[in-house]
């Protein structure tokens, strides 16, 4: 039988166990592992739950506009500032933040960035000048170029450069703070709103075409064969053009405002109601987990083919007023 190893005290002549490393020594590492990671899974669970907004809220308004300035201009800037600075912009965040994981809130966030995009455009190109020939206004025009920025540009690109960029975060403060500028020297008479009926049609014309785009993309989805368990695409469809009909509604009713003489005088009072109500109800539209079911099936429903559904609704209305415009 082998004994174990001794150590000899010279004092003492005694025989001393050598220490070797024990189970107990053994037993914290593995516990130290256990609790680091649960750490983590609720460092990204719980922070991802939190940084998690979708923020759908149909009542949004922008604060008072000065008088003479463009409510519309007004909630373009308040929504970036909510989506920027209010929540998280989670669309460029590192593996490192909690929020990295998700992909409902980035797709949705971005999607309301684009419609913001697409109305500066139409504010540099028709509203904000006198004419197409006219000079375009410096502030929207900064302001289009900046929320064409993609929105999955955190302040490291190691693609392009190893040196710090701007962020979107960043870009799309600036694209605020330049709207906040225009309308100001409007409120001022600085600055050009042209409350015409041909102005009115050229931008909801750009918006029904830019809703024939999202109910392309719509389509095509639901024309590829469907999973037999889960779709991992669906969601990333449904939310971003969630955010885009949210967008488009905040800033539809904020220019039927901007130009109520225009749609009182053509009788459009009603017609652009139900426009809005369209866009307001595919834009709420909320499901627990969007599913993509058969659109005929009995069993599981099919959120983008109902999302689809309000999406055309509201174009169709919007093609409408278009033709009342042009008379």
């Amino acid at each position: 039988m082998t004994r174990p190893a001794v150590d000899w005290d010279d004092d003492y002549s005694a025989p001393r166990r050598r220490l070797l490393p024990g189970k107990g020594a053994l037993r914290w590492s593995g516990w130290s592992l256990v609790a680091l990671l649960v750490m983590a899974v609720l460092y990204y669970l719980v922070g991802g739950f939190v940084m998690n907004v979708i923020d759908d809220d149909p009542a949004f308004r922008p604060a008072e506009a000065k008088p003479g300035a463009s409510r519309a201009v007004a909630a373009a800037a308040a929504l970036i500032d909510r989506e920027v600075n209010q929540h998280f912009w989670v669309a460029n965040d590192p593996f490192f933040y909690p929020s990295s994981w998700l992909d409902n809130t980035p797709n949705y966030q971005q999607g309301i960035v684009y419609a913001l995009s697409r109305f500066a455009i139409e504010m540099t190109d028709q509203i904000g000048r006198t004419r197409g020939s006219s000079e375009a206004d410096r502030d929207l025009d900064k302001a289009a170029g900046l929320l064409k920025y993609p929105g999955d540009v955190w302040i490291y690109n190691i693609s392009t450069s190893l040196l710090p960029t701007a962020s979107s975060e960043a870009q799309y403060r600036s694209a605020r703070r330049a709207l906040l500028a225009y309308n100001d020297r409007l409120a001022a008479g600085d600055a050009v709103f042209e409350r015409r009926a041909d102005n009115l049609l050229a931008t909801i014309d750009r918006i029904a075409a830019d809703l024939g785009s999202a109910s392309a993309t719509i389509d095509q989805h639901l024309a590829q064969p469907r999973p037999l368990l889960v779709d991992t695409r669906v969601d990333d469809v449904f939310y971003g053009v969630k955010g885009r009909l949210y967008g488009y509604f905040i800033l539809l009713r904020e220019m039927g405002d901007d130009f109520e003489p225009v749609l009182k005088e053509k009788q459009l009072d009603q017609v652009w109601a139900q426009m809005l109500d369209s866009l307001r109800q595919a834009a709420v539209l909320d499901p627990l987990v969007v599913m993509n079911g058969d659109p005929d099936g009995s069993l599981l429903p099919n959120h983008l083919a109902v999302q689809g559904f309000y999406l055309l609704r509201a174009r169709t209305q919007l093609r409408e007023i278009g033709s009342v415009l042009l008379r």
